[in-house]
């Protein structure tokens, strides 16, 4: 399948070398054609990886991967246009995250989300919110973290979901594991665990960590 990975940070890097080596074709997608991160990551990964612009990478794909942080995500969609991503399964792994006065704020918060801010914008893709409440290693490598851990997807399309839930058991997440939460509005819940997420990180003092959810029968 050809997948675009918008971002070429550590997140994005490491989803799109996971998405070669499980035998898709990537193209890593940043602002600018020469973006040397990107360029390297293409030298090292090979295979079916390539790069370009976001647009480029959008236009050239079936499916979209949002690994830009999520306070800039709704610009570097915008880049691509609607064109671009009408009728196209988006994942959407980002949170609306950044380090302010010494401490993390999210904004949107409570009352919004990155997944339904984006939904709302390009009402015509299928965009699924997942992965975003663990580390990028962890995403591709759920076996670096013992026990029957969880991931979330909420979006507004099943067969969108369904989708997503298929690319996740070739990361190694069986079906049973990834539990649907509903509609896109439920990416405010997927969102706001992210100072949680961040406490464990400083007490545990590493990433390879998850929650799991046990249920009475």
């Amino acid at each position: 399948m050809r997948y675009a990975v918008l971002g070429t940070g550590e997140v994005g890097r490491t989803l799109g070398g996971k998405l070669v080596e499980l035998g898709h074709e990537v193209v890593l997608g940043s602002r600018s054609r020469d973006n040397p991160a990107a360029a390297e990551w293409a030298r090292r990964v090979g295979g079916g990886a390539r790069t370009g612009t976001f647009a480029e990478a959008a236009g050239a794909s079936e499916a979209v991967v949002n690994a830009v942080g999520g306070r800039v995500a709704l610009s570097a969609l915008g880049s691509v246009g609607a064109a671009g991503l009408d009728g196209k399964v988006l994942i959407d792994v980002s949170n609306p995250l950044a380090f302010e006065d010494g401490g993390v704020r999210l904004s949107p918060a409570e009352s919004d989300s990155v997944g339904e801010q984006i939904q709302r914008a390009f009402p015509n893709a299928l965009v699924v919110k997942t992965l975003n409440t663990v580390n990028c290693r962890v995403m591709v490598d759920p076996a670096r973290v013992p026990g029957e851990h969880v991931l979330f997807v909420c979006g507004e399309d099943t067969g969108a979901k369904e989708q997503v839930t298929t690319l996740l058991g070739e990361f190694g997440w069986p079906a049973e594991r990834v539990l649907d939460l509903g509609g896109i509005r439920e990416a405010r819940a997927v969102e706001m665990m992210l100072p949680l997420w961040l406490d464990l990180f400083r007490r545990f003092g590493h990433p390879d960590f998850n929650l799991e959810v046990r249920r009475a029968r």
